[in-house]
């Protein structure tokens, strides 16, 4: 986690439990007491009012509030299910983002609205879809993307043929309730789409191909598009 969320963090838990010690906040943290003494300081030379009362706590200057954001509890709702279903149908790291997302515009809103939206929201996202077969290896996929990696895959496909496929992953898409990753196929020396769940073994390639010129994800999404369209 980024310094930065570390902090943001860190007000929020301030704001919300105070007077509070250096201790319950390492722990809160999972950080050292020391780490909890510079991110004060880091705090304090920001602008944010932090106060230390000895034998006490820490504590934030009264009256001090992020500033509210400007939501109908409609729209909290259609945002906080929109995260937790991300946070359900991703990897844990994915998953940890969307969780950090939340917790910051929670801290954003009135705690009135915030009480409002969860006693309303009749729209609810099973913290079960996680456990769904597949999405333990969302995480490794979306790893490859963001890195540029190569993969080696051994794929089952619907009618039960076993292959292994080297493979430059491009995207992941959601739809009909799986995902799927699209990709360049070294092996078909064309754009493949494999879904998750049908991945038996998936591993970083000891070998990088090289990669033709022009393959991109937008070239992906523009060939698919093309190939719906008819």
């Amino acid at each position: 986690m980024r310094k930065s969320d570390r902090l943001f963090q860190l007000t929020n838990i301030l704001r919300k439990h105070q007077p509070i010690t250096a201790k319950k906040l390492a722990e809160k943290l999972m950080v050292s007491e020391r780490t909890i003494y510079r991110y004060i300081d880091d705090l304090s030379v920001s602008g944010i009012p932090v106060y230390g009362e000895p034998g006490i706590g820490y504590r934030l200057s009264e009256g001090f509030e992020l500033p509210p954001l400007q939501l109908s509890p409609n729209e909290l709702e259609a945002l906080i299910t929109g995260v937790n279903f991300i946070a359900s149908l991703t990897g844990k790291d994915f998953a940890s983002s969307a969780h950090s997302l939340l917790s910051k515009i929670e801290a954003a809103m009135p705690d009135t609205l915030l009480f409002t939206a969860d006693k309303d929201r009749t729209v609810r996202v099973p913290a079960t879809h996680s456990k769904l077969s597949g999405y333990h290896l969302w995480e490794k996929v979306h790893s490859a993307i963001k890195s540029g990696s190569w993969l080696v895959m051994t794929y089952e496909s619907i009618s039960g043929n076993v292959t292994t496929r080297t493979v430059f992953p491009l995207g992941l898409f959601y739809w009909g309730g799986k995902w799927t990753v699209g990709c360049w196929c070294n092996l078909r020396s064309d754009y493949r789409d494999f879904r998750v769940d049908h991945i038996v073994d998936l591993n970083l390639s000891g070998e990088t191909p090289v990669l033709p010129e022009n393959i991109s994800l937008q070239a992906y999404i523009t060939i698919r598009e093309k190939h719906e369209s008819h």
